[in-house]
């Protein structure tokens, strides 16, 4: 039971991700015949709920790796399992956050990490058929990091209104200055590890 244990907060997180997806969209009045019908106290209390899912399933990123290497449980499917549900916990977040409203200072980040994301999955796809390996940085690692920290504290700042928060500029305005500069900072990072990604798959179908 304890060794399938990675692979279940792997699975849970997937889960979990789409909830939260569900919730932003609902929230932003994208589901048909739900969203109708909320309350304002309903809408903030889903983008709450919403909030607390990304920090949890983030949360589960982290420990679903070491616990796997700590009870040695490292599985062909907990491996295939980890970086899907990195990816579709950082698309939901990133397609929920546009969900909420015009956000001019978020699109070309959150959009250029998107395109790494899809462009580094095909590299993989292709050369795994060509038997080549692109294994995890440690610089790729960061980078999952710096994106997580940035969605969740762009989440935090969208939702500002529904966890009653003060609007003094005084308070509000370094939050979304820490947001928007982690944002952009792990936009970088994931473009520099893109194009390493990149160069290295170049080489190998070189050879």
């Amino acid at each position: 039971m304890m060794k399938s244990l990675p692979n279940i907060l792997s699975t849970g997180r997937l889960i979990l991700t789409v909830f939260m997806f569900v919730a932003l969209a609902a929230a932003a009045g994208g589901v048909p015949y739900v969203s109708e019908t909320l309350t304002p106290d309903t809408q903030f209390a889903l983008q709450r709920f919403a909030f607390w899912a990304f920090v949890i399933a983030a949360v589960t990123d982290y420990f679903d790796g070491w616990l796997a290497r700590k009870l040695d449980a490292v599985t062909v499917w907990g491996a295939i399992l980890d970086p899907i549900g990195d990816k579709v916990l950082v698309a939901g977040a990133i397609l929920g956050l546009m969900a909420l409203g015009p956000q001019p200072m978020v699109v070309l980040p959150v959009g250029l990490i998107l395109f790494r994301e899809f462009t580094v999955s095909a590299l993989r796809e292709v050369g795994a058929g060509r038997g080549i390996k692109l294994p995890v940085t440690l610089l790729a690692k960061w980078k999952t990091t710096l994106q997580l920290v940035g969605l969740g504290a762009e989440l935090l700042v969208a939702s500002w209104a529904a966890f009653q928060m003060p609007s003094d500029p005084a308070i509000q305005g370094p939050v979304t200055i820490f947001a928007h500069t982690v944002l952009w900072l792990a936009a970088l990072v994931t473009l520099i590890t893109g194009w390493q990604y990149w160069d290295q798959t170049r080489k190998a179908l070189a050879t």
